[in-house]
């Protein structure tokens, strides 16, 4: 068996951002997003849906009196506030932030039973029933996401609380789960605490919490089926029987070393793969890895949106099959494109290759942002790439797509996922193998990394994704060489790169970096200057909903006609292989963007009679007009109307 090398992240602390993109997001992610999601979870937005979380924690505690409020999973909500809690202090200490996290972390100690059982749907509603539907309740997802912010605040504050409550958790499930006679031989419904388990085992190095993640991978599809088992014991039909998915919308219908596909419940989907990354990586498990590799070509090679956003199907929130991508009946949840970059990520630990830090980019800078507002106080849980208002209102089919964001959402998993992701991203920037610093995302600020037994200081300049020029300042080197290994964007076409000013011929090697090496001193300059012109995008003709028609990037954006600046009926804007685009930075235009315009043509309907549904012989007359294009991620921040990514080409 080859082995798996693998590469090393760069902790969140030994990274600063400074950037004008990226500061704005985390700065509405600190100021506003976490503020406001507090007042959510404890049910104080006027005319949004109740969230009952921080309430079930204190009725399972016993401070207030009461029924359990909201889904199975609410507790999973407060734990993800946490983590994003957690990334913010790494960056930006906050004394009063700090003491309401722990605040909160004292109320969850309160609610653990003896045995570290720690959940409050079952604590309130009879723990006589625990892990007695692992399919459907959710129980080892919340333990997961509780289990991730425990890690998150630890490595934030040093504070182990949270920590060592979770841990008993864990110990409490290792006695529960696992191949031994007498435990339940049966895994997550919703997958989440693999990737958890792994970060635990990444701190404690105890062999219980590895085990216990491969287990979970090893033991799942296998038959007898466990799910089916527990349906029998319960004396329920199973509810997807009668769906395409069955028993693969929980990518359980089949052991995962004989899965070749994204299927089912497209955020269970990215969860579980990035929980068997981890486990291959550290196991060494190049079968397993393979499995992962093959799953990773399938989706972002036939099931994955322009924006990167994933889950085409409103049934089940989930892949349907290759190339089945509508744009209007999209699903697209923001859970689901946050969970994809932690698959890219974990594929990008475990082999240097630029496509996964390309679908990284492109999730980041479209299909995951375009969840929040700009000001941080409403959130998509489903992103169209095609949105006509009248339609969504009066089409059941599509009113699960809104065409504005909403305050909250009783199923509120996606606004506490988006703000941990944010919160986080200076940990997606930089690895490290070796004696190389790879930078994967062009985001402005510092990095601090050793070089053997010395440390090294990079600053970074950049007014990236609205130019491609990346400036690197060695602010202190490392007194012996190491590589600087740059990512080449697969929508890069020509690019040059200088040292001290004078350019130099660095081809991009087979996983799509240049690797630039020398003895780094204080004062050096690497300059990367890639060309980013506007493109137009062709989707591959299987895709049957985007045949004659293009979409439109410049650099990693993505970008949409809105009719704010459009007027209405979009679907009737058609545009040539020769336009001509022009952009230009509009500071004061959706927190400072760049736009694109460029001249268009628009169906005429004068000669229509409105009472004439078909016509033989009838000329298509096009009106030449101007065009103006926002990016994808901006839209629905002016009001309600229409929305449209792929164009039609005439």
């Amino acid at each position: 068996m080859d082995m798996i090398i693998g590469n090393s992240q760069i902790p969140i602390k030994k990274v600063t951002v400074n950037d004008n993109f990226w500061n704005k997001l985390m700065e509405i992610t600190r100021k506003k997003v976490i503020p406001y999601q507090w007042k959510a979870l404890n049910d104080q937005i006027p005319d949004a849906p109740p969230s009952y979380c921080i309430r079930n924690f204190k009725i399972a505690a016993g401070l207030e009196k009461g029924e359990y409020g909201g889904k199975v999973f609410q507790d999973s909500d407060v734990a993800k506030w946490i983590e994003a809690v957690s990334y913010t202090l790494m960056w930006r200490p906050d004394s009063e932030l700090e003491s309401l996290a722990d605040n909160v972390i004292d109320l969850i100690a309160k609610v653990q039973l003896p045995d570290g059982y720690l959940n409050t749907y079952y604590i309130i509603n009879g723990i006589e029933d625990r892990w007695t539907n692992v399919m459907r309740n959710h129980e080892l997802y919340c333990a997961g996401h509780m289990l991730e912010a425990a890690i998150a605040y630890y490595n934030a504050t040093g504070k182990d609380k949270l920590l060592n409550v979770m841990i008993r958790y864990v110990d409490h499930i290792c006695d529960v789960f696992g191949p031994e006679e007498g435990k339940l031989h049966a895994y997550p419904g919703h997958p989440e605490i693999e990737l958890a388990l792994m970060k635990l085992y990444s701190i404690t190095g105890n062999k219980k919490h590895l085990n216990l993640a491969k287990y979970f991978i090893d033991e799942r599809g296998k038959y007898p089926l466990y799910f089916e088992q527990e349906l029998k014991k319960r004396n329920e039909k199973f509810h997807l029987a009668d769906t395409p998915f069955k028993f693969q919308y929980y990518q359980a219908g089949k052991p995962l070393r004989e899965q070749n596909a994204a299927e089912g419940h497209a955020v269970r989907a990215v969860y579980l793969y990035s929980g068997m990354v981890d486990v291959a990586r550290e196991t060494q498990d190049e079968e397993l890895f393979n499995v992962c590799k093959r799953i990773w070509s399938n989706l972002v090679n036939r099931r994955m949106y322009i924006t990167g956003s994933i889950g085409s199907s409103r049934c089940g929130e989930a892949f349907s099959f290759d190339y089945d991508l509508p744009n209007d009946m999209i699903y697209g949840e923001t859970c689901a494109a946050v969970g994809l970059i932690f698959f890219a990520y974990r594929m990008l630990l475990t082999e240097i290759k630029s496509e996964y830090a390309d679908v990284m980019e492109r999730v980041l800078y479209n299909g995951s942002i375009s969840g929040m507002s700009l000001d941080g106080t409403r959130f998509f849980y489903v992103n169209p790439l095609e949105v006509h208002p009248f339609a969504c209102e009066n089409n059941y089919q599509l009113m699960h797509v809104k065409p504005e964001r909403q305050k909250w959402f009783g199923t509120a998993c996606c606004p506490p996922n988006l703000a941990r992701l944010i919160a986080s991203l200076p940990g997606y920037i930089y690895t490290k193998r070796d004696n190389s610093i790879f930078m994967h995302l062009y985001v402005g600020g510092k990095v601090e990394f050793d070089i053997s037994s010395s440390k090294a200081v990079l600053d970074v300049h950049t007014n990236y994704p609205w130019d491609g020029k990346v400036r690197i300042e060695v602010e202190k080197g490392a007194g012996e060489p190491f590589d600087i290994a740059l990512r080449i964007p697969w929508w890069c076409r020509n690019y040059t790169v200088k040292l001290n000013s004078k350019t130099i011929n660095v081809g991009v090697e087979n996983n799509g970096y240049v690797y630039i090496n020398k003895n780094w001193i204080e004062g050096d300059v690497l300059e990367l200057n890639l060309d980013m012109p506007v493109e137009l995008v062709y989707a591959n003709p299987n895709v049957r909903e985007n045949i004659g028609k293009v979409a439109v990037m410049r650099g990693p954006v993505v970008y949409c006609l809105e009719e704010a600046d459009n007027g209405k009926d979009l679907h009737r804007i058609a545009i040539s292989d020769q336009s001509d685009f022009k952009y230009r930075y509009e500071p004061d235009l959706l927190g400072g963007v760049v736009t694109l315009t460029c001249d268009g043509f628009e169906i005429s309907v004068e000669s229509w009679n409105e009472e004439c549904l078909y016509m033989m012989n009838a000329k298509k007359e096009y009106k030449e007009r101007t065009l103006k294009w926002i990016p994808y991620y901006t839209w629905a921040n002016r009001g309600v109307g229409e929305m449209r990514v792929w164009i039609h080409e005439r």
